[in-house]
């Protein structure tokens, strides 16, 4: 079944616990797509090519800037046993003419309309990347109660340490979706959010993200930065970049 490109006009929320507490909310926008349909689409959205906005394959599934898209993602699921015949959608922000970062971008493999594993696509500020696969044992339906773990093993903020664990939960709906991240680590940790509605993707819509929201994901870098000088001020210590994971992915 061909699957239309969607619009997800969606808000971000960050809530730091611990001795020095942070949050934030702001908005951000995504898109949803079938990584591998060649189908038309808006004027103003391209497949691997410069636009207002657009995907690349080499942006996502695998290292930074050497993405193999879809392909990647499919050897992923098969190497951990998931079915065969899952179809496929990735949720990123898109590139805002060709500039392009992507904090996370999701990986959704659906049995049908059942969600069945997430890849969440983690990259941080010092052009490093780390997947983290989500999934229950033999690919059951995941529900919007469920609760997915895995260890943090990836630095992604220098104001936190490497340590601790995540909880995943995915509310993958036809009209919207919420996602949410809970890092625990002791008395520290983070709860981190995106939700909002599913929308086709249309030149209007595009327009509209591109008054709304100027600049995409430069905007959303620009955000971090600003973020990381008030943590710093708030007397937050420093940690420097440990090595990478050894493995692309974990889960």
């Amino acid at each position: 079944m061909s699957f239309a490109p969607q619009l997800l006009r969606a808000e971000t929320t960050h809530a730091r616990r611990g001795a020095a507490s942070h949050t934030f909310r702001h908005g951000v926008d995504y898109v949803m797509i079938d990584p591998e349909s060649t189908a038309r689409t808006p004027a103003l959205f391209s497949r691997n090519r410069l636009n207002l906005t657009s995907v690349h394959d080499r942006t996502h599934g695998g290292p930074r800037g050497q993405g193999r898209g879809a392909a990647w993602a499919r050897e992923v699921l098969a190497e951990a046993g998931a079915p065969k015949g899952l179809a496929l959608r990735l949720l990123a922000q898109p590139r805002f003419l060709g500039y392009w970062f992507n904090p996370v971008s999701f990986w959704l493999a659906l049995d049908g309309d059942d969600l069945v594993a997430v890849i969440a696509e983690v990259s941080n500020t010092f052009g490093e990347r780390h997947s983290y696969l989500c999934a229950h044992p033999g690919f059951t339906p995941i529900g919007p109660q469920d609760r997915l773990t895995a260890a943090k093993i990836f630095h992604v903020s220098p104001f936190q340490d490497v340590s601790g664990g995540y909880e995943f939960s995915f509310d993958l709906k036809a009209d919207r979706i919420a996602f949410r991240i809970l890092l625990r680590d002791g008395e520290a940790g983070l709860v981190a959010t995106l939700a909002g509605p599913r929308a086709p993707l249309t030149n209007r819509a595009i327009l509209a993200s591109a008054i709304r929201r100027p600049f995409g994901p430069l905007r959303v870098l620009a955000l971090i930065y600003w973020h990381a000088l008030r943590l710093k001020a708030k007397g937050i210590a420093y940690r420097s970049k440990p090595l990478p994971p050894e493995h692309e992915v974990s889960r």
